[in-house]
């Protein structure tokens, strides 16, 4: 009697799915390497690690390559990423200036720029997106169709069932505006609407101060102020997307007492030298970067105005460290990103008024930390397109 052949066990698709985008990542992170090495490093037996080879070489997600020069190969197979599988727009829209770049699945810029739309509308907006999306096309020599999809970073909370902006008053119009649907129509591409902060705080755990922190939270102040939170490597945005409008965490207090932004910049001037026994000149400051400028050449008034800014941020940073327990938090914007003079004041307050205070830093990404998260947010999502794209492919080859 013939014997009869165990049928091989079938991987759930989810399952399936992990693998393959462990074993993409982790060829990402250490390429070239081999089938040996990847199982090691994701701990993954090398019979799976094979399967998930197989599947992202007909993807044309990876492909094999030669062993660095001088490294023993012992005839091992290598595999890097393909990094032209497939490309992301980004943009970041403020008030001043849309900033955009192209970049490939590896991370690689392709394109970049920045336009001034200084008092543009949610119209002129639309139009300044796309004429940025075709100059960038241009500049990158990437065909259209090879883009997978754009991130946008805007100034607001972006309602997740309608792409509808709330709380959006940096640009005219945009106030309860269908924004997202809007910039499907005139890209022409799968656009993914996000708030401007959340992302600067995805930029810096893909490329900036957070990499390798899974609990942290990106504070920036400038004009007004915003956070960005990640809890467990995941982006945090609350029951109605408005995780981090930090403006109302001290509500009650009186905002002129809390305001670190440059909006209550005038008030907190007029406070501290209400008494008039400050040397320097009251006229002189103008402006944060004024304020700034003075404190470093020594305007004692100056001085006392970044204190108190100080003490604002920290009062604002400690809530959150209490309730998340958060291991950092990354200062940036205008005003945020003055470390060398908001540092120590701000680590020492903190220090005197919690058992656990975070670890404190500036933003190492700066103006690009924004238009940086669009970006990581957009590989993560084209990685994942070109998965499904080919199941769709291999189901309707069948």
């Amino acid at each position: 009697m013939e014997a009869k052949t165990r049928p091989a066990r079938a991987i759930p698709p989810l399952l399936k799915h992990l693998n393959e985008r462990t074993v993409l990542e982790t060829i990402r992170a250490r390429a070239p390497v081999s089938r040996a090495e990847i199982s090691r490093l994701a701990g993954i037996s090398k019979p799976t690690v094979s399967l998930a080879l197989q599947s992202l070489l007909e993807a044309r997600l990876v492909r094999e390559a030669k062993a660095e020069p001088g490294r023993p190969s012992y005839g091992a197979v290598f595999f890097e990423p393909v990094p032209d599988a497939a490309f992301v727009l980004g943009l970041d829209l403020g008030a001043r200036f849309l900033r955009g770049a192209i970049c490939d699945l590896g991370g690689a810029i392709r394109a970049r720029q920045d336009v001034e739309i200084r008092g543009a509308d949610a119209e002129g907006a639309l139009k300044a997106i796309a004429a940025l999306q075709d100059a960038l096309i241009d500049a990158s020599e990437v065909p259209n169709d090879a883009i997978d999809g754009a991130v946008v970073g805007v100034p607001g909370v972006v309602e997740a069932d309608t792409a509808t902006l709330r709380l959006a008053t940096n640009v005219p119009g945009l106030e309860g505006r269908a924004f997202g649907e809007e910039l499907r129509e005139r890209l022409d591409l799968r656009v993914t609407l996000e708030n401007d902060i959340n992302l600067a705080a995805l930029g810096e755990r893909w490329l900036g101060v957070a990499r390798g922190v899974d609990d942290f939270a990106f504070l920036s102040i400038g004009t007004g102020m915003g956070m960005g939170l990640v809890l467990g490597g995941k982006l945090h945005r609350g029951h109605n997307g408005a995780a981090g409008e930090v403006d109302w965490a001290l509500a009650g207090l009186g905002r002129e007492d809390v305001d670190p932004s440059a909006e209550g910049l005038p008030a907190l001037i007029s406070r501290i030298a209400a008494d008039g026994a400050w040397e320097g000149s009251l006229a002189a400051l103008v402006d944060a970067r004024a304020v700034f400028s003075a404190a470093r050449g020594g305007d004692r008034l100056a001085r006392a105005v970044v204190d108190e800014i100080g003490r604002r941020i920290a009062s604002h940073i400690a809530p959150i460290a209490a309730v998340a327990d958060v291991a950092l938090v990354v200062l940036g914007g205008g005003i945020g990103a003055n470390g060398d003079l908001l540092l120590d004041r701000v680590r020492s307050l903190l220090a005197d008024w919690m058992p656990y205070p975070p670890r404190v830093e500036t933003s190492s990404l700066g103006e690009a930390a924004v238009l940086t998260g669009a970006l990581a947010v957009g590989v993560d999502a084209a990685l994942d397109n070109v998965f499904l794209n080919r199941s769709k492919g291999q189901t309707q080859s069948v």
